[in-house]
């Protein structure tokens, strides 16, 4: 395992909120261009590459789109040193609430009937995490959800609360 970085963002686009992980992973990928931060690479599940930014700084951050396909990414996952998931959850909390946890730590307190449209949920994630013994240290940005229904766009509720997430995450990244 190296000492790399990877966001991972989840998240299907044509189901409104669930979209809510990639909107953010791609804030936070243009906030580091902008800020000039780190070496950050943007890529898709096929692999292909964004230019990188930045430089000074000693670790790599990627950025991962993984959309919906998330077979993959529990072997991905074992590349990393540290991880950070950004996930639309059903929890039962306010709309556009996020919520960081180690997802060891998951405690099942996500509700039985996944909203999710991925391949997994963040449940069965944690199973595979286990089933594997990953070292990797993995953290899940999770924001509630509103509206999963087909469509393009985030909720009026996820987009008055998006600035205010994605400043919360790119903090915890700062320090991560």
């Amino acid at each position: 395992m190296s000492d790399k970085t990877a966001v991972i963002g989840i998240g299907n686009t044509l189901r409104r909120d669930d979209g809510i992980g990639i909107v953010i992973l791609e804030s936070l990928l243009a906030l580091g261009k902008k800020e000039g931060v780190g070496t950050s690479t943007m890529l898709s599940v096929n692999g292909e590459r964004s230019p990188e930014v930045g430089e000074g700084r000693s670790r790599t951050i990627e950025y991962l789109n993984f959309g919906i396909a998330s077979f993959d990414l529990v072997h991905r996952m074992e590349r990393y040193e540290k991880i950070l998931l950004i996930d639309a959850i059903d929890a039962g909390l306010s709309a556009g609430e996020l919520k960081i946890f180690e997802l060891k730590d998951i405690a099942y307190n996500l509700k039985s009937a996944p909203t999710s449209t991925h391949e997994f949920d963040l449940k069965s994630l944690f199973e595979l995490y286990k089933r594997f013994e990953l070292k990797s240290k993995i953290y899940v940005a999770g924001i509630q959800v509103k509206d999963t229904s087909y469509g393009e766009g985030l909720s009026a509720e996820l987009k008055d609360k998006l600035q205010a997430v994605i400043e919360k995450i790119n903090d915890f990244l700062a320090n991560f």
